[in-house]
């Protein structure tokens, strides 16, 4: 059992001992020095002491923890060792026993947990060293590594010098050429501002010239056309004077010395009437337009004949007054059944060389010619201007008649609502009689029996109205457009317009 007053062995003194002795091992293995082996060994049998001293502390403090069963031996004298003396000491030795019976259970636990202690510092330790020689095999392993890099680091540093050097001597060449190069650019940039200016002024001359080659060539194509409508003209009057010279000579040599019939002069006068025929077809071509800009205009007309479900072989298109032959080529590229008459020869010619089914006729005469209830559709356009008011009358009542119910009628004139047109461009054909006011063929149509008659001005591929209304945020908008629509009204109406009527 152990005496708390008995000086031989002090706990705390024995930990502290043992931190300091590791203490000074640990900082001798964490020197900056690698640790050599004897080093090791020496710290290994430091170590070994110190536990060989703890050990013999532990067995000496477990040989005084036990239960005594004696007295001491310095104290086995007289009168202790007396009979009395001797029962004295077994019942002191008992009473101590029984009052220090927990704390030797104590010092037994304490020294079982301070010999595991030890047991597992010894195998730290063991640990701890195998560690240290393995870490110090990597740091020898290391250092020698680190050796190498350093040569390797030398050589590359020599070469990177030497490399060094070698590049700036390039670049000092390579900086020498480009001043030279940029001093042969500058050159070379002075010669192209040169050249682009005088490319410049090449292409003020060029853009110049381009201009007046374009306005030589609208001339020229301009005559081109010209020659064109003369050389046409000349050829279709040739033709006409050639017919009639042929036909007062054949009639000359039947009658030698006969007078004339009045049937034989009414021959001469029906044909005094195509003495103008090549002069209309120049007009023609000089002052109406394009055939392609006929087609377009003529486009509109296409969904009504469509919706009158009319131009079929039993309900056919005839087109009064067909002159060029536009809308029956549109008709026929669209799938309708059309024909046309007109009494002008040369266009009758046109349409012919283009496969279109015409006939030369006068327009009441082949009207009253065909049946009731004939036709799908009877169309002309710009004819009924040409035609007195007494025949304009007669043209709708025959159409009345040839139609099938339901069958429509579609002739267009030119609109005086615009004064430009009923005022000046409508007499610029000699062969128009008068313009025709809107409502009033309306009106004419109405009263000789057409239903659903409705008025469709044209505008489309015709004229383009360039006034515009002015902004609401102008002080005078009001004012200006006012006079703005007045003008639109007057100046910039649809230059034509169409009467559609249908049959009950």
């Amino acid at each position: 059992m152990i005496n708390a007053n008995e000086p031989e062995i002090n706990v705390d003194e024995l930990m502290q001992k043992i931190r300091e002795d590791v203490a000074k091992s640990y900082g001798k293995t964490h020197s900056t020095q690698v640790v050599s082996k004897p080093e090791i060994s020496n710290i290994s049998a430091t170590y070994s002491q110190i536990f060989y001293h703890i050990d013999a502390l532990l067995r000496n403090a477990e040989s005084r923890a036990i239960i005594r069963t004696k007295w001491p031996d310095n104290l086995n004298k007289f009168p202790f060792n007396s009979t009395i003396g001797k029962f004295l000491q077994k019942l002191a030795l008992k009473i101590l026993n029984f009052i220090f019976k927990d704390q030797r259970e104590v010092n037994f636990n304490l020294i079982r947990a301070l010999k595991e202690s030890v047991g597992l510092n010894r195998q730290l330790i063991e640990q701890i060293t195998s560690l240290r020689v393995q870490t110090d095999e990597l740091l020898n392993t290391m250092d020698i590594r680190v050796q190498a890099m350093d040569k390797r680091l030398n050589n590359l540093n020599t070469n990177a010098k030497s490399w060094m050097s070698d590049l700036q001597e390039r670049l000092n060449v390579v900086n020498s050429r480009e001043q030279l190069i940029d001093e042969y650019l500058k050159t070379v940039d002075t010669h192209i501002q040169g050249a682009g200016e005088r490319f410049g002024s090449m292409e003020t001359s060029l853009q110049a010239i381009n201009e007046r080659l374009s306005a030589v060539n609208i001339r020229v194509q301009d005559l081109n056309e010209r020659y064109q409508r003369n050389d046409s003209y000349l050829k279709n009057d040739l033709i006409q004077q050639k017919r009639l010279i042929t036909m007062f000579l054949e009639e000359a040599q039947q009658r030698s010395s006969e007078p004339l019939s009045q049937e034989q002069l009414q021959i001469f006068a029906k044909e005094e009437q195509h003495s103008l025929d090549a002069f209309y077809v120049a007009f023609e071509d000089q002052f109406r337009g394009s055939r392609e800009v006929i087609l377009n205009r003529l486009k509109v007309y296409l969904p009504i004949i469509e919706e009158a479900k009319v131009g079929t072989p039993n309900l056919p298109i005839l087109d009064v007054g067909c002159g060029r032959g536009e809308w029956l080529q549109l008709l026929r590229e669209s799938g309708y059944t059309a024909k046309g008459i007109d009494i002008n020869r040369i266009m009758l010619e046109q349409c012919m060389d283009k496969g279109l089914e015409v006939m030369e006729s006068d327009v009441i005469a082949y009207l009253q010619s065909l049946p009731d209830s004939s036709l799908g559709a009877v169309t002309g356009f710009h004819i009924i201007e040409h035609l007195p008011f007494s025949v304009l009358v007669k043209l709708v009542d025959e159409t009345v008649r040839v139609l099938h119910s339901g069958g429509i009628a579609i002739f267009e004139t030119p609109n005086p609502e615009n004064i430009i047109v009923g005022a000046c461009n409508f007499y610029s054909d000699p062969t128009h009689i008068n313009p025709l006011f809107p409502p009033t063929v309306k009106f004419l149509f109405e009263q000789r029996g057409f239903l659903d008659v409705q008025l469709l001005r044209l505008r489309e591929h015709r004229l383009d109205d360039p006034l515009q209304l002015i902004e609401a945020d102008n002080p005078i908008a009001s004012q200006l457009n006012s006079l703005i629509e007045l003008a639109k009204f007057n100046f910039y109406a649809p230059p034509d317009f169409a009467v559609i009527a249908k049959k009950a």
